[in-house]
């Protein structure tokens, strides 16, 4: 029998991006209510409205994955927008999942959190060892306050908050701002819209040597679940692929998925961002089987697929 059958879910970001995915697997296993909150009747980052939230609703297990978020170019113009959101938000859930009796509190943070140079692959014990990548250390370290707090009131109220660290999402329904979106995403954008005007070329950032971790959505829902329903332990815990590929592959990739036909142009003057990422993942297998199971590939074929329809429906 599923363990959510009588479970109230509360999930922030429950129709965003990542969150839609959750709450749709929340309701396939047979979850007694997922409740999503919208922006326009509560502001999480205010102490009112996150407490009307939990009283009119009582959740019983609480998945934290609204963020304010976006690529290098959105990080670098608002550092202290992200600090506060993330901060705030994560502070104020966490406190009235511990007073409403909330039996577990699931916060998703970020791979940002790392240092910037962390050595390869990224253990979860090296969390502590520097400052994060510059770009986006603001948004790194607000998503890391949320596993202090959480283990700090697993210290002093016996409080079961799990912590999770995300590595780039990317796949159908991700978010493809110009302002924004996610370098993959970004990518997808640009290249299919390249190849739909008969550009010759498609600029991209940086010089294409960092690498980054990719993880398709339904993959890191799938992880997210998981971990909610077999995770009870105080340290964090990587959600990723373990592999790791250069920027410039993923232009090619991305290239090649979208049948573009011209030439990559890379913009050396635009920052690189953190030199390398890529996590252990030993910890996510080993203490709730999870394994991410669709190939980069086919995630990269599939966002282009989706991003190129929503160009001709929207």
């Amino acid at each position: 029998m599923s363990c959510w059958l009588d479970k109230c879910v509360l999930v922030t970001g429950g129709a965003g991006f990542l969150g839609s995915y959750v709450s749709r697997k929340l309701s396939e296993r047979g979850a007694a209510k997922v409740v999503v909150p919208r922006r326009e009747e509560f502001d999480l980052r205010d102490q009112v409205a996150v407490r009307e939230l939990f009283d009119l609703h009582n959740p019983d297990l609480v998945i934290h994955l609204a963020a304010s978020v976006g690529g290098i170019g959105a990080n670098k113009r608002h550092p202290g927008r992200f600090f506060y959101d993330n901060m705030m938000m994560g502070a104020l859930l966490i406190e009235q999942s511990r007073v409403s009796g909330v039996q577990k509190f699931v916060g998703a943070g970020s791979v940002c959190s790392y240092p910037k140079f962390t050595p390869i692959p990224f253990s979860e014990d090296n969390l502590w060892e520097g400052y994060p990548e510059e770009t986006n250390a603001a948004y790194g370290l607000a998503k890391k306050m949320m596993l202090v707090q959480s283990q700090a009131y697993r210290q002093e109220y016996d409080f079961n908050a799990i912590h999770l660290l995300l590595v780039n999402l990317y796949g159908p329904g991700d978010n493809y701002s110009e302002d924004s979106s996610h370098v993959l995403m970004a990518l997808v954008r640009r290249f299919v819209e390249a190849e739909i005007e008969g550009a010759e070329q498609v600029v991209v950032w940086g010089d294409g040597t960092p690498t980054r971790e990719f993880l398709f959505v339904e993959d890191a829902a799938e992880g997210v679940v998981l971990a909610a329903e077999q995770y009870d332990g105080p340290d964090p815990v990587n959600l990723g692929t373990g592999t790791e590929v250069s920027i410039r592959r993923i232009a090619e990739l991305v290239k090649e998925a979208t049948r573009f036909k011209g030439k990559i142009l890379w913009d050396t003057s635009k920052p690189n961002g953190q030199p390398r990422r890529c996590l252990d993942v030993t910890r996510a297998r080993e203490a709730f089987g999870f394994d991410a199971e669709v190939p980069l590939e086919n995630g990269v074929r599939k966002t282009a697929e989706w991003y190129r329809e929503e160009l001709v429906t929207g």
